[in-house]
C-alpha cells in the first residue's frame, strides 16, 4: 500500500476524530460574529495612514465577540473611504487564538475579516478539551466552523518534523 495514501488516511482520521461532533461540542468559532466590533489593546501603536495600516506591539490583544487573539506584535490593514474598515489582522510573537472552547497557538497569524478565515502558522497547536493536534499550518472557516491542520509550513518556519500528530480522548464506557 502506498505510504503517503496511509499518512493521508490517518491525517483525514484524526481530523475527523477532531471534529465537534466527535467531541460532543459544536466549535465556538463556527458562525463568530465578525461584524462585531475588533477591540486592540497594546502597549504601543504606530499608525501608518497613508498605508493604510496600524501596527500595535507589546502584549496585544484582540478581542471579537467570544473570540480573543494575543500576540507580541500586530498590523492591522484597513480601508479608509470615509470610515475605517479592517480588513486583515497580521499577528507574530506566539500567536494564541482562544474561544470558550478552544485554543490555538501558532508562531503566525492572519485573520482575513472580509474572508472569514483565521491562518496559523509554525509550530500550530490546536487544543479541544483533552484533544490536541499539532501541525505546520492551521486554517479555521469561521463560517462553517471547520479546521484543517496541515504538517510542514514555509520554509524557516518551526514545522514539527512535516507531519500532522495528534492525541485524542477516548470516551468512558458505561458500566
Amino acid at each position: 500500500m502506498n505510504r503517503f495514501w496511509i499518512s493521508g488516511a490517518l491525517a483525514a482520521a484524526a481530523l475527523t476524530a477532531l471534529s465537534p461532533a466527535a467531541l460532543g461540542q459544536t466549535s465556538a468559532l463556527k458562525g463568530l460574529n465578525t461584524d462585531a466590533p475588533v477591540d486592540v489593546a497594546a502597549d504601543r501603536i504606530e499608525v501608518l495612514d497613508k498605508a493604510d495600516r496600524a501596527i500595535f506591539s507589546g502584549n496585544v490583544i484582540v478581542r471579537q465577540a467570544d473570540l480573543t487573539l494575543t500576540a507580541a506584535r500586530l498590523t492591522v490593514a484597513y480601508s479608509n473611504n470615509g470610515s475605517l474598515q479592517i480588513q486583515r489582522l497580521d499577528a507574530s510573537g506566539g500567536v494564541t487564538v482562544k474561544s470558550p472552547s478552544e485554543t490555538a497557538k501558532g508562531q503566525f497569524g492572519i485573520y482575513d475579516l472580509d474572508r472569514k478565515i483565521i491562518t496559523l502558522i509554525g509550530g500550530v497547536t490546536l487544543v479541544r478539551g483533552d484533544s490536541r493536534v499539532n501541525g505546520g499550518r492551521l486554517v479555521i472557516d469561521l463560517d462553517s466552523g471547520r479546521a484543517v491542520v496541515e504538517g510542514g509550513g514555509p520554509p524557516g518556519v518551526n514545522q514539527g518534523g512535516g507531519r500532522v500528530t495528534g492525541t485524542f480522548t477516548v470516551p468512558k464506557k458505561n458500566g
